[in-house]
């Protein structure tokens, strides 16, 4: 246990780094995935078809390509940016399609007759959505987001092969001085279970808050 207390300052600071990457890059799928989500089920061919490719592409391109590609790509292309907020930023675009299938799955559950309803009341397409459509279909989406929160916050470990410090990152730091890879491993990803415990418990909380009853 010495090895943890005397590298407590960079794996608290490493935790923090994966929790924040985690919560902005979930905050910005969750945006972004509902505004997939609405283009999917939109009746404007353009928009569905544009969606319905971004969620391919990025469903079916592995994270770790798409990482080193933006850090190796976007500099190449002018845009010069730091390690953590280039790998948030893919982070955010790729859960965006998981996210968007999530929402989607959600629309299945609102009722036709409450589409109807809301045009009859004249409702634009875009109101039908806001106030209709998308807060119901989150409601009931809310597992299989929390889910996807789930995935992403496992899948910043990734960001460890382009240079973020993070958890898995500062683990493998500090195996290299210590050389106990069962024990720091082992410590790394029992926090990596304990933060998606903590995700699917809140995720189970809000679903029992949010639920509707039919």
């Amino acid at each position: 246990m010495d090895i943890f207390v005397d590298s407590a300052g960079p794996l608290l600071s490493a935790i923090g780094t994966t929790v924040l990457m985690a919560v902005v890059a979930g905050v910005g799928a969750l945006v972004l995935g509902t505004l997939i989500a609405a283009a999917r089920i939109s009746p404007i061919p353009v928009l569905r078809g544009a969606a319905f490719a971004y969620v391919q592409f990025f469903v079916n391109v592995p994270l770790l390509a798409l990482l080193i590609l933006a850090v190796f790509a976007l500099p190449d292309a002018g845009i010069i940016m730091p390690l953590a907020p280039t790998a948030v930023l893919v982070l955010a675009l790729y859960e965006a399609a998981y996210v968007a299938e999530a929402v989607r799955s959600g629309v299945n559950t609102v009722g036709n007759g409450q589409i109807e309803a809301s045009r009859a009341l004249g409702f634009t397409l875009g109101q039908t959505l806001r106030l209709v459509v998308i807060p119901q279909s989150l409601r009931a989406a809310v597992q299989p987001l929390g889910n996807v929160m789930i995935a992403l916050t496992m899948n910043t470990a990734l960001a460890a092969a382009v240079g973020v410090v993070e958890l898995t990152s500062a683990a493998n730091k500090l195996n290299l001085v210590e050389a106990q890879p069962i024990l720091i491993f082992a410590a790394a990803g029992l926090v990596y279970m304990a933060l998606a415990l903590v995700i699917g418990l809140g995720a189970g909380r809000i679903e029992r808050k949010v639920a509707i009853l039919r």
